[in-house]
């Protein structure tokens, strides 16, 4: 059964390195997720499985010891998914910032990972969060997703109106805890504002179906006009 979760922004600038001179604009991010994975490591769990968006070539299992990279991104930085033999074929870059998460958190207990496909719909990935969530007796997930990437002119996917009110909805069913409304969001409007994120919610919310976790929201911004938001569940 899921006993904790916490939700991560995925993109590569999390990494000081690769933000390089822009860095310190999201420490406030990276303090945020600090305290979410300090919530995780208070639950104890038997397994962490971490999930976040990957291409079709790339989504799947990846056992402990998979590997990843931010070389194409212009930093000589590599991570490692916890502990093991791993696997050929790389981590997807949000399994690899979660690696780059949970080594600086210092993460010692058996962690495996998960790449969603984008397209996949949200009966599939309810369908994927209840098997990880029956992987062990006690289960965390770090998961890991963007908000729309729509929500200034200079954004990712320029501006759109409908961006700021998807990433509000997404936000407060994250901090609440809010399984129904994450099973709610539009994939096809998710798909639209570039919202990566919305599968890996949505096998969140498959995941903790009976598990009565509560939710706090630790941070919601859009500094690129991209939405990150960070939540723990417990």
């Amino acid at each position: 059964m899921l006993v904790a979760a916490a939700v991560c922004p995925c993109p590569p600038l999390l990494v000081p390195e690769v933000a390089a001179g822009a860095a310190p604009e999201l420490d406030a991010a990276r303090t945020a997720c600090s305290d979410a994975l300090g919530v995780l490591a208070a639950a104890r769990p038997d397994l962490l499985v971490v999930i976040g968006p990957a291409e079709q070539h790339s989504d799947g299992p990846y056992a402990a010891g998979a590997t990843g990279s931010f070389h194409g991104f212009g930093v000589d930085i590599d991570v490692t998914l916890g502990t093991g033999e791993g696997q050929e074929r790389p981590l997807p870059p949000s399994l690899a910032v979660g690696a780059w998460l949970l080594t600086r958190a210092q993460w010692d207990s058996p962690v495996e990972g998960f790449g969603v496909g984008e397209p996949l719909a949200p009966e599939r990935c309810l369908a994927v969060g209840r098997e990880l969530g029956a992987r062990a007796e006690r289960v965390a997930l770090l998961v890991m997703g963007d908000g729309s990437a729509c929500r200034t002119l200079k954004a990712p996917g320029y501006l759109d109106e409908r961006a700021a009110d998807f990433d509000a909805q997404a936000a407060r069913a994250l901090g609440a805890a809010d399984l129904e409304a994450l099973k709610a969001l539009d994939e096809s409007l998710a798909y639209e504002l570039k919202a990566a994120g919305r599968a890996s919610w949505q096998v969140l919310a498959g995941a903790a179906e009976g598990a009565g976790l509560a939710g706090q929201l630790l941070y919601e911004d859009a500094p690129y006009g991209v939405g990150y938001f960070v939540a723990a569940w417990s």
